[in-house]
Protein backbone atom coordinates (compact mmCIF):
# COMPACT_ATOMS: atom_id res chain seq x y z
CA UNK A 1 0.00 0.00 0.00
CA UNK A 2 1.13 3.36 -1.26
CA UNK A 3 1.90 6.16 1.54
CA UNK A 4 -1.04 8.09 0.01
CA UNK A 5 -3.58 5.74 0.39
CA UNK A 6 -2.70 4.80 4.22
CA UNK A 7 -2.57 9.12 4.70
CA UNK A 8 -6.31 8.58 3.52
CA UNK A 9 -7.64 6.14 5.56
CA UNK A 10 -9.92 6.39 7.95
CA UNK A 11 -8.50 4.09 11.60
CA UNK A 12 -11.44 2.25 13.14
CA UNK A 13 -10.88 0.43 16.31
CA UNK A 14 -13.97 -2.15 16.69
CA UNK A 15 -14.44 -2.89 20.52
CA UNK A 16 -15.86 -5.72 21.74
CA UNK A 17 -15.92 -7.69 25.56
CA UNK A 18 -15.35 -11.16 23.73
CA UNK A 19 -13.42 -12.37 20.79
CA UNK A 20 -15.06 -15.65 20.92
CA UNK A 21 -18.07 -16.29 17.86
CA UNK A 22 -21.37 -15.44 18.62
CA UNK A 23 -23.77 -12.60 16.40
CA UNK A 24 -22.25 -9.23 18.11
CA UNK A 25 -18.18 -10.92 16.88
CA UNK A 26 -19.66 -12.36 13.60
CA UNK A 27 -20.96 -8.45 12.73
CA UNK A 28 -17.53 -7.18 13.96
CA UNK A 29 -15.92 -10.24 11.42
CA UNK A 30 -18.30 -9.14 8.62
CA UNK A 31 -17.47 -5.56 8.87
CA UNK A 32 -14.01 -5.80 9.36
CA UNK A 33 -13.77 -8.19 6.38
CA UNK A 34 -15.42 -6.37 3.72
CA UNK A 35 -15.17 -2.52 4.74
CA UNK A 36 -13.04 -0.72 1.56
CA UNK A 37 -9.41 -1.21 2.67
CA UNK A 38 -8.28 1.74 0.72
CA UNK A 39 -10.96 3.55 2.86
CA UNK A 40 -10.91 1.91 6.03
CA UNK A 41 -7.87 0.62 8.16
CA UNK A 42 -9.39 -1.83 10.51
CA UNK A 43 -8.27 -3.10 14.42
CA UNK A 44 -10.38 -5.02 16.88
CA UNK A 45 -9.73 -4.50 20.62
CA UNK A 46 -11.04 -7.22 23.16
CA UNK A 47 -11.09 -8.30 26.56
CA UNK A 48 -11.49 -12.52 26.22
CA UNK A 49 -9.60 -13.83 22.95
CA UNK A 50 -11.12 -16.88 20.94
CA UNK A 51 -12.55 -17.69 17.46
CA UNK A 52 -12.91 -13.86 16.31
CA UNK A 53 -9.60 -12.61 17.31
CA UNK A 54 -8.02 -15.99 15.49
CA UNK A 55 -10.06 -15.43 12.01
CA UNK A 56 -9.22 -11.78 12.33
CA UNK A 57 -5.14 -12.31 12.76
CA UNK A 58 -5.85 -15.02 9.63
CA UNK A 59 -6.76 -12.05 7.93
CA UNK A 60 -4.10 -9.61 9.01
CA UNK A 61 -6.12 -7.74 10.77
CA UNK A 62 -4.87 -5.68 14.17
CA UNK A 63 -5.70 -7.03 17.18
CA UNK A 64 -5.00 -5.88 20.79
CA UNK A 65 -5.55 -7.93 24.14
CA UNK A 66 -7.49 -5.55 27.12
CA UNK A 67 -7.08 -8.21 29.65
CA UNK A 68 -8.90 -6.12 32.37
CA UNK A 69 -12.31 -6.66 30.50
CA UNK A 70 -14.50 -9.54 31.04
CA UNK A 71 -18.29 -9.91 30.95
CA UNK A 72 -19.39 -9.45 34.22
CA UNK A 73 -19.35 -6.49 36.46
CA UNK A 74 -16.65 -6.01 38.41
CA UNK A 75 -15.51 -2.64 40.19
CA UNK A 76 -11.44 -3.28 40.55
CA UNK A 77 -11.53 -4.71 37.02
CA UNK A 78 -14.07 -2.35 35.45
CA UNK A 79 -12.17 0.72 36.80
CA UNK A 80 -8.46 -1.05 34.99
CA UNK A 81 -10.68 -1.78 31.78
CA UNK A 82 -11.48 1.47 31.60
CA UNK A 83 -7.78 2.70 32.47
CA UNK A 84 -6.47 0.45 29.30
CA UNK A 85 -9.40 1.62 26.90
CA UNK A 86 -8.65 4.92 27.49
CA UNK A 87 -4.69 4.14 27.28
CA UNK A 88 -5.35 2.29 24.04
CA UNK A 89 -7.32 5.30 22.54
CA UNK A 90 -4.86 7.99 23.30
CA UNK A 91 -2.14 5.65 21.72
CA UNK A 92 -3.97 4.52 18.82
CA UNK A 93 -5.60 7.39 17.71
CA UNK A 94 -8.65 6.25 15.80
CA UNK A 95 -11.05 7.91 13.66
CA UNK A 96 -13.94 6.26 14.59
CA UNK A 97 -14.94 3.38 17.69
CA UNK A 98 -17.02 0.85 17.02
CA UNK A 99 -18.64 -0.37 20.02
CA UNK A 100 -20.23 -3.61 20.36
CA UNK A 101 -21.35 -5.71 23.18
CA UNK A 102 -22.85 -3.95 26.50
CA UNK A 103 -19.82 -3.98 29.21
CA UNK A 104 -16.92 -2.44 26.31
CA UNK A 105 -19.76 -0.25 24.86
CA UNK A 106 -20.04 1.05 28.21
CA UNK A 107 -16.37 1.86 28.95
CA UNK A 108 -15.45 2.16 25.57
CA UNK A 109 -18.39 5.31 25.18
CA UNK A 110 -17.01 7.36 28.09
CA UNK A 111 -13.08 6.65 27.25
CA UNK A 112 -13.72 7.59 23.76
CA UNK A 113 -15.52 11.36 24.65
CA UNK A 114 -12.64 11.77 27.45
CA UNK A 115 -9.98 10.65 25.03
CA UNK A 116 -11.32 12.81 22.04
CA UNK A 117 -12.09 10.28 19.50
CA UNK A 118 -13.67 12.00 16.55
CA UNK A 119 -16.57 9.44 15.75
CA UNK A 120 -18.29 6.65 18.37
CA UNK A 121 -20.42 4.42 16.90
CA UNK A 122 -22.52 1.98 19.40
CA UNK A 123 -24.36 -1.43 17.86
CA UNK A 124 -27.13 -2.65 19.88
CA UNK A 125 -27.22 -6.06 19.26
CA UNK A 126 -29.97 -6.70 22.05
CA UNK A 127 -30.53 -4.22 24.77
CA UNK A 128 -29.28 -5.70 28.05
CA UNK A 129 -32.02 -3.96 30.12
CA UNK A 130 -34.76 -6.41 28.11
CA UNK A 131 -33.44 -9.35 30.14
CA UNK A 132 -35.04 -10.87 33.01
CA UNK A 133 -34.03 -9.65 36.09
CA UNK A 134 -34.97 -7.68 39.62
CA UNK A 135 -36.39 -4.10 39.10
CA UNK A 136 -33.67 -2.67 40.69
CA UNK A 137 -30.94 -4.65 38.10
CA UNK A 138 -32.94 -3.61 35.55
CA UNK A 139 -33.00 -0.02 36.03
CA UNK A 140 -29.12 0.69 36.58
CA UNK A 141 -28.49 -1.48 33.26
CA UNK A 142 -31.56 1.14 31.36
CA UNK A 143 -29.21 3.61 32.74
CA UNK A 144 -26.12 2.31 31.66
CA UNK A 145 -27.25 1.88 28.41
CA UNK A 146 -28.91 4.97 28.19
CA UNK A 147 -25.10 6.86 29.05
CA UNK A 148 -23.44 4.85 26.75
CA UNK A 149 -26.06 5.94 23.88
CA UNK A 150 -25.82 8.97 24.62
CA UNK A 151 -22.05 9.10 24.87
CA UNK A 152 -21.99 8.23 21.49
CA UNK A 153 -22.55 9.53 18.45
CA UNK A 154 -24.44 7.35 16.39
CA UNK A 155 -26.37 4.42 17.52
CA UNK A 156 -27.27 0.98 14.78
CA UNK A 157 -29.61 -1.49 15.85
CA UNK A 158 -30.46 -4.55 13.97
CA UNK A 159 -33.88 -5.26 15.10
CA UNK A 160 -36.83 -3.25 14.98
CA UNK A 161 -37.95 -4.00 19.08
CA UNK A 162 -34.63 -2.82 19.86
CA UNK A 163 -34.97 0.34 17.04
CA UNK A 164 -38.38 1.24 18.94
CA UNK A 165 -36.58 1.16 22.42
CA UNK A 166 -34.09 3.44 21.94
CA UNK A 167 -35.98 5.90 19.94
CA UNK A 168 -37.70 6.04 23.23
CA UNK A 169 -34.98 7.08 25.21
CA UNK A 170 -34.54 10.78 26.41
CA UNK A 171 -31.92 12.68 23.85
CA UNK A 172 -30.70 9.42 22.24
CA UNK A 173 -33.96 9.01 19.61
CA UNK A 174 -32.43 11.07 16.86
CA UNK A 175 -29.06 8.88 16.81
CA UNK A 176 -30.54 5.45 16.07
CA UNK A 177 -30.36 4.03 13.22
CA UNK A 178 -31.57 0.82 11.96
CA UNK A 179 -29.49 -1.60 10.14
CA UNK A 180 -30.78 -4.96 8.78
CA UNK A 181 -28.32 -7.76 9.42
CA UNK A 182 -26.92 -8.83 6.15
CA UNK A 183 -25.78 -12.42 5.72
CA UNK A 184 -22.65 -13.43 2.95
CA UNK A 185 -23.49 -16.81 0.84
CA UNK A 186 -22.56 -20.02 2.71
CA UNK A 187 -21.41 -23.15 0.88
CA UNK A 188 -23.83 -25.82 1.95
CA UNK A 189 -22.79 -29.35 2.55
CA UNK A 190 -24.51 -32.59 1.20
CA UNK A 191 -27.44 -33.36 4.23
CA UNK A 192 -25.59 -36.58 5.07
CA UNK A 193 -22.31 -35.28 4.50
CA UNK A 194 -23.80 -32.28 7.03
CA UNK A 195 -25.34 -34.46 9.27
CA UNK A 196 -22.83 -36.56 10.21
CA UNK A 197 -20.38 -32.79 10.69
CA UNK A 198 -23.04 -31.66 13.01
CA UNK A 199 -22.08 -33.94 15.88
CA UNK A 200 -18.26 -33.33 15.89
CA UNK A 201 -16.45 -36.20 17.40
CA UNK A 202 -19.93 -37.42 18.78
CA UNK A 203 -21.43 -40.76 17.22
CA UNK A 204 -23.97 -39.57 15.08
CA UNK A 205 -27.53 -40.93 16.05
CA UNK A 206 -29.28 -43.74 13.90
CA UNK A 207 -32.44 -42.45 12.06
CA UNK A 208 -35.69 -43.96 10.91
CA UNK A 209 -37.26 -42.50 7.87
CA UNK A 210 -39.77 -40.60 11.02
CA UNK A 211 -37.20 -39.17 12.77
CA UNK A 212 -37.54 -35.54 13.05
CA UNK A 213 -33.91 -33.45 12.98
CA UNK A 214 -33.93 -30.73 14.98
CA UNK A 215 -30.92 -27.88 15.14
CA UNK A 216 -29.64 -25.30 17.36
CA UNK A 217 -26.64 -23.67 17.06
CA UNK A 218 -26.01 -21.53 20.12
CA UNK A 219 -23.70 -20.96 23.20
CA UNK A 220 -25.10 -23.25 25.86
CA UNK A 221 -26.27 -19.85 28.58
CA UNK A 222 -30.15 -18.93 29.99
CA UNK A 223 -30.71 -16.87 27.79
CA UNK A 224 -31.08 -19.22 24.74
CA UNK A 225 -33.96 -21.72 26.18
CA UNK A 226 -32.74 -24.63 25.24
CA UNK A 227 -33.78 -26.34 28.58
CA UNK A 228 -37.27 -25.38 27.31
CA UNK A 229 -36.62 -27.27 23.68
CA UNK A 230 -35.62 -30.21 25.70
CA UNK A 231 -38.52 -30.42 27.41
CA UNK A 232 -40.37 -30.32 23.88
CA UNK A 233 -38.47 -33.64 22.91
CA UNK A 234 -39.67 -35.02 25.87
CA UNK A 235 -43.46 -34.19 25.12
CA UNK A 236 -42.75 -35.01 21.27
CA UNK A 237 -41.90 -38.28 22.61
CA UNK A 238 -44.76 -38.81 24.98
CA UNK A 239 -46.59 -38.48 21.62
CA UNK A 240 -44.94 -41.72 19.58
CA UNK A 241 -43.11 -38.87 17.55
CA UNK A 242 -39.32 -39.41 17.39
CA UNK A 243 -37.20 -36.44 17.25
CA UNK A 244 -33.22 -35.84 17.73
CA UNK A 245 -32.16 -32.29 18.89
CA UNK A 246 -28.75 -31.34 18.10
CA UNK A 247 -27.33 -27.93 19.85
CA UNK A 248 -24.03 -27.51 18.64
CA UNK A 249 -22.20 -24.72 20.76
CA UNK A 250 -21.19 -24.36 24.39
CA UNK A 251 -21.37 -22.99 27.79
CA UNK A 252 -22.00 -22.70 31.38
CA UNK A 253 -25.52 -24.22 31.24
CA UNK A 254 -23.86 -27.61 29.57
CA UNK A 255 -24.14 -29.67 33.03
CA UNK A 256 -27.90 -28.62 33.72
CA UNK A 257 -29.12 -29.26 30.13
CA UNK A 258 -27.18 -32.82 30.36
CA UNK A 259 -29.25 -33.38 33.77
CA UNK A 260 -32.67 -32.12 32.64
CA UNK A 261 -31.60 -34.34 29.30
CA UNK A 262 -31.24 -37.50 31.70
CA UNK A 263 -34.31 -36.45 34.27
CA UNK A 264 -36.63 -36.27 31.23
CA UNK A 265 -35.43 -39.50 29.73
CA UNK A 266 -34.25 -38.45 26.38
CA UNK A 267 -30.70 -38.49 26.93
CA UNK A 268 -30.34 -40.54 23.91
CA UNK A 269 -31.91 -37.78 21.81
CA UNK A 270 -30.26 -34.50 22.80
CA UNK A 271 -26.69 -34.08 21.68
CA UNK A 272 -24.36 -31.11 22.81
CA UNK A 273 -21.32 -31.76 20.70
CA UNK A 274 -19.56 -28.05 21.54
CA UNK A 275 -18.41 -25.74 19.26
CA UNK A 276 -18.91 -27.18 15.77
CA UNK A 277 -16.41 -24.72 13.57
CA UNK A 278 -18.37 -23.99 10.40
CA UNK A 279 -21.63 -25.00 11.81
CA UNK A 280 -23.82 -22.95 9.18
CA UNK A 281 -22.37 -25.57 6.53
CA UNK A 282 -24.12 -28.62 7.78
CA UNK A 283 -27.75 -27.36 8.78
CA UNK A 284 -28.84 -28.60 5.17
CA UNK A 285 -28.44 -31.90 7.46
CA UNK A 286 -31.67 -31.64 9.54
CA UNK A 287 -35.70 -31.02 9.06
CA UNK A 288 -36.13 -28.08 11.35
CA UNK A 289 -34.22 -24.90 13.15
CA UNK A 290 -34.98 -24.11 16.16
CA UNK A 291 -34.50 -20.82 18.27
CA UNK A 292 -36.10 -21.08 21.68
CA UNK A 293 -34.50 -18.06 23.41
CA UNK A 294 -36.02 -16.00 25.77
CA UNK A 295 -34.03 -12.98 25.25
CA UNK A 296 -32.94 -11.95 21.70
CA UNK A 297 -31.32 -9.46 19.42
CA UNK A 298 -31.39 -10.28 16.00
CA UNK A 299 -29.80 -13.74 15.75
CA UNK A 300 -27.59 -14.48 12.72
CA UNK A 301 -28.64 -17.97 12.90
CA UNK A 302 -32.14 -17.38 11.98
CA UNK A 303 -31.25 -15.87 8.72
CA UNK A 304 -28.35 -19.04 7.53
CA UNK A 305 -30.99 -21.31 8.72
CA UNK A 306 -33.56 -19.37 6.16
CA UNK A 307 -30.87 -19.54 3.54
CA UNK A 308 -30.17 -23.13 3.81
CA UNK A 309 -34.18 -23.72 3.29
CA UNK A 310 -35.06 -24.90 6.49
CA UNK A 311 -38.41 -24.19 8.21
CA UNK A 312 -37.60 -22.29 11.95
CA UNK A 313 -39.99 -22.29 14.91
CA UNK A 314 -38.42 -19.30 17.25
CA UNK A 315 -39.64 -17.82 20.07
CA UNK A 316 -41.15 -14.10 19.46
CA UNK A 317 -38.73 -12.74 21.31
CA UNK A 318 -37.05 -11.85 18.07
CA UNK A 319 -38.65 -9.36 15.55
CA UNK A 320 -41.99 -10.05 14.15
CA UNK A 321 -40.87 -8.33 11.05
CA UNK A 322 -38.11 -10.78 10.37
CA UNK A 323 -40.62 -13.57 10.49
CA UNK A 324 -41.92 -11.67 7.63
CA UNK A 325 -38.84 -12.25 5.66
CA UNK A 326 -38.30 -15.96 6.40
CA UNK A 327 -39.76 -18.28 3.74
CA UNK A 328 -41.33 -20.77 6.56
CA UNK A 329 -41.63 -20.13 10.07
CA UNK A 330 -43.85 -20.51 13.48
CA UNK A 331 -43.84 -17.88 15.85
CA UNK A 332 -44.30 -19.21 19.81
CA UNK A 333 -44.13 -17.79 23.44
CA UNK A 334 -41.33 -17.58 24.94
CA UNK A 335 -40.53 -20.42 27.61
CA UNK A 336 -43.28 -22.45 26.98
CA UNK A 337 -42.55 -25.78 25.78
CA UNK A 338 -46.17 -27.15 24.80
CA UNK A 339 -46.07 -24.36 22.37
CA UNK A 340 -42.36 -25.63 20.84
CA UNK A 341 -43.48 -29.35 20.61
CA UNK A 342 -46.85 -28.28 18.72
CA UNK A 343 -45.06 -26.15 16.18
CA UNK A 344 -42.36 -28.34 15.64
CA UNK A 345 -44.87 -31.17 15.17
CA UNK A 346 -46.69 -29.05 12.47
CA UNK A 347 -43.57 -28.15 10.36
CA UNK A 348 -42.39 -31.82 10.74
CA UNK A 349 -44.69 -32.52 7.23
CA UNK A 350 -43.90 -29.33 5.90
CA UNK A 351 -42.00 -29.08 2.40
CA UNK A 352 -38.37 -27.51 2.47
CA UNK A 353 -37.76 -24.86 0.45
CA UNK A 354 -35.13 -24.15 -1.50
CA UNK A 355 -33.50 -21.16 0.28
CA UNK A 356 -33.81 -18.09 0.89
CA UNK A 357 -31.38 -14.88 -0.59
CA UNK A 358 -33.55 -11.89 1.61
CA UNK A 359 -30.17 -11.27 3.77
CA UNK A 360 -27.86 -9.38 1.39
CA UNK A 361 -24.81 -8.54 2.95
CA UNK A 362 -23.80 -5.45 1.44
CA UNK A 363 -25.96 -2.88 2.08
CA UNK A 364 -25.72 -3.41 5.16
CA UNK A 365 -21.71 -2.49 4.72
CA UNK A 366 -22.12 0.42 3.11
CA UNK A 367 -25.14 1.88 5.53
CA UNK A 368 -22.63 1.18 7.79
CA UNK A 369 -19.91 3.00 5.99
CA UNK A 370 -22.69 5.99 5.78
CA UNK A 371 -22.66 6.32 9.76
CA UNK A 372 -18.78 6.03 9.87
CA UNK A 373 -18.51 9.12 7.32
CA UNK A 374 -21.71 10.74 7.45
CA UNK A 375 -22.36 13.56 4.59
CA UNK A 376 -24.34 16.17 6.76
CA UNK A 377 -24.77 16.15 10.44
CA UNK A 378 -28.16 16.88 11.26
CA UNK A 379 -28.25 17.17 15.15
CA UNK A 380 -25.01 18.84 17.13
CA UNK A 381 -23.23 16.50 19.43
CA UNK A 382 -21.31 17.40 22.37
CA UNK A 383 -17.95 18.68 21.25
CA UNK A 384 -14.79 16.19 21.11
CA UNK A 385 -11.76 17.49 22.82
CA UNK A 386 -9.28 17.84 20.56
CA UNK A 387 -6.10 15.71 21.76
CA UNK A 388 -2.66 16.40 19.56
CA UNK A 389 -0.99 14.16 17.24
CA UNK A 390 1.50 12.47 19.60
CA UNK A 391 4.99 11.63 18.73
CA UNK A 392 6.23 8.14 18.59
CA UNK A 393 2.85 7.00 19.48
CA UNK A 394 2.03 3.34 18.63
CA UNK A 395 -0.81 3.33 15.75
CA UNK A 396 -2.92 0.37 14.29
Amino acid sequence: MNQDMANSQKKVLFLITKATWGGAQRYVYDLVTHLSPEEFKCAIAFGVPGRLSQLVTEKGISIRRLPSLGRDIALISDIKSFSEIRHMLREARPDIVHLNSSKAAALGALAGRLSGVPRIVFTVHGWPFKESRNALTRGVIYMLSWLTALLSHAVITVSDADTDAGKRMWGVGHKIQHIPLGLESVAQKTPAEAYRSMFGTLLPAPLTPETIRLVSLAELTRNKGIRYAIEAVALLRDRSIDAIYVVAGDGEERPSLEKLAGKLGVSDRIFLPGFIPDAAHYLTGFDIYVLPSVKEGTPYVTLEADTAGLPIVATSVIDATLFERFSLSRNVPPADPLALADAIEELATAPRNTGSRNFPLAPMVERTRGVYVPETTKHPEFPSRHVPEATGGRSF
